[in-house]
């Protein structure tokens, strides 16, 4: 069988792609490949479960226009699908002054991208919300919440497979290389060759090597950074109640060390934010010669650990360190004790790196011939995922459907 469309790489943008194409398009058939042997089981399964506001994000960006609609859209399909999902809302606490004019700035922010129940809060209004939280100010962002995203991946797939049984998901199956010949893509395979008329690419930490095997001049690489995670123990449990962030720092390009309630109760602390030695290694001594070469013998990860040697230094020493994490998650709930703290789990984030070190990059989604890639989907991607694959469904139609009808 010759697919109309094939789609690679079985993550939550990749659901959302199929999911939204086979709905546009009833009559395609697409398969969906994925190397893994379930679906979400990089970034997506290993992110913090956050359906975020949109309240960082630059007005009018991709990533502004795409985590507002697309978090709508995710609730209601949470809500329509039974996915484990709960509004809960999050602050933002200064615990600084220093911190203040940056509050501000993201409060604005806020502001033009119209995040809705955005309020200034004072600190009594802080140990309202949160009580074992101090700070000297905060933001109230009512609209943000939490999800159990890989069970919504999965239903998004369900659903797409359901519409077309001519449609089929292939788990466990890599695509190694791509060879297109008289309109059709040869999609080669660790087990067998498919074909189709059309790609779309959502492959996360190997986006640059898949765009590469599609022709693709790209100048950026992918680098990975790994997050790791502490859960607070049962007798720490009672001082979260929701969410609380920090004041992300503009010269560091992650949000910082935050507390997350889960949709299974659990309640995590975290990420840090270091250089990992193998994409996709979740452990902290997990190592790979080719993944330490690509991003070693790039100039662009050179530039970034340049202009960030402090905040490295410290991320390095908090992953290797519970008491340093500790002292970090103690500035805005001081009373967190060593035996609070519990070590969780780590994830890996996908940054598409500028050459000049630069990770602060829009999403980056290009069209080549009879391909769409999705370069570029750090946070807040998987709240985006819907709007994105709305988006894809329209790159489609404007320059691979249309350009073939002319």
């Amino acid at each position: 069988m010759t697919y109309d469309f094939a789609v690679i790489g079985g993550g939550i943008i990749g659901a959302a792609t199929f999911y939204k194409l086979q709905k546009k398009y009833p009559d395609f058939k697409i398969a969906l490949f994925e190397k893994e042997n379930l679906l979400a089981d990089h970034q997506t399964g290993h992110n913090s479960g956050v359906i975020h506001s949109g309240l960082y994000y630059k007005p009018g960006s991709l990533k502004a226009k795409n985590c507002i609609e697309g978090r709508h859209e995710l609730v209601a399909f949470a809500k329509e699908h039974g996915i484990d999902h709960d509004v809960c809302g999050k602050i933002v606490v200064a615990t600084d002054k220093s911190e203040l004019e940056n509050l501000e700035k993201i409060y604005q922010t806020g502001l033009e991208n119209k995040i809705e129940g955005l309020r200034k809060i004072s600190p009594e209004e802080i140990k309202e919300i949160e009580p074992f939280c101090e700070g000297i100010a905060g933001l109230h962002v009512p609209c943000t919440g939490i999800i159990d995203f890989r069970g919504a991946t999965a239903k998004m797939v369900e659903l797409a497979l359901a519409i077309n049984p001519e449609s089929g998901l292939f788990l466990e199956h890599e695509v190694q290389d791509v060879s297109c010949a008289n309109d059709i893509t040869c999609i080669q395979t660790n087990h067998g060759n498919f074909s189709a008329k059309y790609l779309i690419f959502c492959a996360g930490l190997q986006a640059d090597r898949m765009a590469k095997k599609d022709g693709v001049d790209l100048k950026e690489k992918v680098v990975g950074f790994r997050g790791d995670y502490y859960e607070l123990t049962e007798q720490g449990h009672h001082k979260i109640k929701h969410l609380i962030y920090p004041v992300p720092n503009p010269e560091f390009p992650f949000l910082g060390v935050h507390f997350t309630r889960m949709t299974d109760g659990e309640i995590e602390c975290g990420p840090n934010a270091v250089f990992t030695f193998k994409r996709e290694g979740y452990g902290k001594t997990d190592f790979s010669w080719k993944d330490t070469w690509d991003a070693l013998t790039y100039k662009g990860t050179w530039k970034l650990f340049l202009g960030n040697i402090r905040f490295g230094i410290n991320e390095y020493r908090r992953a290797f360190s519970k008491r340093l994490f500790l002292k970090t998650l103690q500035r805005m709930v001081p009373s967190l004790t060593m035996d609070d703290l519990k070590p969780g789990r780590s994830g890996v984030r996908a940054l598409l790196l500028r050459e000049d070190g630069d990770t602060r990059d829009d999403f980056k989604i290009i069209h080549r011939k009879n391909s769409i890639h999705v370069l570029n989907a750090p946070s807040p991607a998987a709240t985006a995922s819907l709007s994105i694959g709305n988006y894809i469904v329209e790159q489609v139609e404007e320059k691979l459907l249309n350009s073939t009808l002319k």
